[in-house]
């Protein structure tokens, strides 16, 4: 499996689907119009993210593939826009076609006050015309010799007709290529010719007109749809049950969910099937990509909002590789979008700073005490140059990778991440703490960066210390006892 993942970087996937921006408006609110009877919200900033199947292209990004795009755009700003997002992460943009008769799929959220209180559509559900049809039909043709693999992302916004799907899964068979269709609406027999199709438990219910209530009302409802629709396989995710893998004549296979916490499934179908697609690129069965694929919906779930896991996560999970840090971490790049979506949801962010050199039972109580003041935890540590800086030679003694582990082992701390003391100003602007803790041997004075999170409208809250301990004092008890 190792060699599998390490392969990821050689895939050459080519998804075709319903692509849109999913844009988030943040503000404050502190009056109701005069006008109506509505709140006014004050716009503080806007940020934006791919959604649609772009969430499935931005997964395979994630994970290292090179990775193709082929869907309807308008022929507006919103059209330039989505292009240039889908290229800031290194997509091929040359299958999307520009249609000037219809509008770029645009979802605005408006967030006041982490509340989630509006949002807007913009979008066209009528069918793609016969022209366009064949035109994206031509450019798959043309493309199919170049890539391993095919995706198709249908959600339901009028790209993915009879006539396409059934031309894509045709292209896709002639040319010996696995598709793979996540599916939406009640009829999957538009999706028969697929190498495998991934519903839901709720989507496969609804197919198959059986109430999916148990295992064994899963298994009818999985060997139902293969027999009626003549599927070649089938795989149905199934949440904190984790999945089950059904093929024509073979033993069904059920796989238990790796996940130890769940914060979040929206986006965990998106990663599934980019991870099975990743696999199978990359010469596994079906069995394993699907065990692939569990434990990157394993990784995803444990992480707020619609996210993206990393290949050293997905060997992490696989316990592969020992030195490779856990998923909890997140490169300080990540953190805006992943606290934007945190927010959306309502969580309030409590942040703390630190060299964590030696990890002893101040600290633990420290760490618990924050996580009681808020909903989410993120702990920033100092990296091994800035430790040495701060705390003179020979430190760390225990080096960052290992501090990161041993943290994320911590079942308070929600995320990890690593910076530069000369980073501060930068890390306290991209996550925008709601609190900022230090210990109480701190006075609010003299807290760095206490201006950045108040001007954030956040504040500092100093957690009494207790336990008469740290890692220096430790450190020197040690060198002290091995001199005698």
């Amino acid at each position: 499996m190792i060699n599998i993942i390490n392969n990821f970087n050689n895939c050459r996937i080519l998804v075709v689907g319903d692509i849109m921006i999913d844009e988030y408006v943040w503000g404050d609110v502190d009056r109701i119009s005069p006008e109506a009877p509505v709140q006014v919200v004050h716009v503080k900033r806007e940020t934006s993210t791919l959604g649609g199947a772009g969430n499935v292209v931005n997964n395979i990004s994630a994970l290292k593939a090179k990775i193709s795009i082929v869907g309807i755009a308008g022929s507006g700003l919103n059209s330039d826009r989505l292009i240039k997002m889908f290229e800031n992460i290194g997509a091929d943009c040359n299958g999307i076609i520009r249609d000037e008769n219809r509008s770029t799929t645009l979802k605005t959220r408006i967030i006041a006050a982490n509340q989630h209180v509006l949002r807007i559509d913009r979008e066209s559900r009528l069918q793609i015309s016969d022209s366009l049809a064949n035109k994206l039909l031509k450019y798959v043709e043309e493309k199919i010799s170049d890539i391993d693999l095919l995706i198709i992302s249908d959600y339901g916004k009028g790209l993915l007709t009879g006539k396409v799907l059934s031309g894509l899964i045709s292209i896709a068979s002639k040319n010996d290529k696995i598709s793979i269709v996540d599916p939406k609406g009640l009829d999957f027999s538009k999706y028969v010719g697929a190498s495998i199709i991934t519903p839901n438990r709720k989507e496969a219910a609804i197919a198959s007109g059986i109430d999916i209530q148990d295992r064994g009302n899963l298994i009818k409802a999985g060997e139902k749809l293969i027999e009626t629709l003549k599927l070649k396989r089938l795989l149905i995710t199934c949440g904190k049950d984790g999945m089950m893998l059904f093929e024509y004549n073979k033993p069904t296979l059920q796989i238990q969910t790796q996940a130890k916490q769940v914060y979040d499934v929206s986006g965990a179908g998106d990663t599934v099937v980019a991870v099975m697609g990743l696999s199978l690129a990359s010469g596994a069965s079906y069995r394993d990509a699907s065990y692939l694929a569990n434990a990157a919906a394993g990784i995803v779930v444990g992480k707020l909002g619609t996210a993206t896991i990393s290949q050293d996560e997905l060997k992490a999970a696989l316990d592969i590789d020992k030195n490779i840090v856990p998923g909890k971490f997140q490169e300080l790049s990540r953190l805006s979008s992943l606290t934007d979506e945190m927010r959306i949801r309502g969580k309030k962010i409590v942040l703390t700073n630190g060299c964590f050199d030696l990890l002893h039972a101040g600290h633990i109580e420290f760490l618990s005490a924050s996580k009681n003041l808020a909903d989410v935890l993120i702990v920033a540590l100092d990296d091994d140059k800035s430790v040495q800086k701060l705390k003179g030679e020979g430190r760390p003694v225990i080096s960052e990778n290992e501090r990161i582990r041993i943290m994320s082992a911590l079942d308070c701390v929600d995320y990890v991440t690593v910076f530069s003391t000369e980073e501060l100003d930068k890390l306290l602007k991209i996550i925008r703490p709601d609190i900022l803790t230090k210990g109480s041997n701190y006075t609010h004075d003299i807290v760095t960066g206490k201006g950045i999170v108040e001007s954030q409208g956040g504040r500092v809250s100093l957690i009494p210390v207790t336990e008469p301990i740290s890692s220096s004092m430790i450190i020197k008890k040690i060198k002290k006892d091995s001199e005698k």
